[in-house]
């Protein structure tokens, strides 16, 4: 693979495969949900150790967290949020609605 068109052409078939978009998003969401926490830690001055003791967690499960690696489950979320003395919000948000495709003739 030596352009750039090799590597589109590849995400495009790889996206293409069953479940493949699915996966892109979880693993999305997991990134986000990291870096909002690493975000929120480092504003403490906290290390990872600090947030893992607080929250009941060990400190490799932590890292692997704000890696992305992993998505909790809602009860390590809501642990998270009290250890960091912030509020979990989990929320449904509607998606813009699409303008209709002009008619062809």
């Amino acid at each position: 693979m030596t352009g750039r068109g090799d590597w589109r052409s590849l995400r495009d078939r790889r996206m293409a495969e069953p479940g493949a978009v699915e996966e892109y998003e979880a693993t999305r969401l997991a990134y986000e949900l990291g870096k909002a926490v690493r975000e929120r830690r480092e504003q403490r001055g906290w290390s990872q150790s600090e947030l893992a003791k607080a929250a009941g967690m060990t400190q490799s499960a932590v890292a692997r967290f704000e890696a992305g690696g992993t998505v909790p489950t809602l009860n390590v979320l809501e642990r998270i949020a009290r250890a960091l003395d912030a509020e979990l919000s989990v929320q449904f948000v509607p998606k813009p609605a699409t303008p209709p495709r002009p008619a062809t003739a």
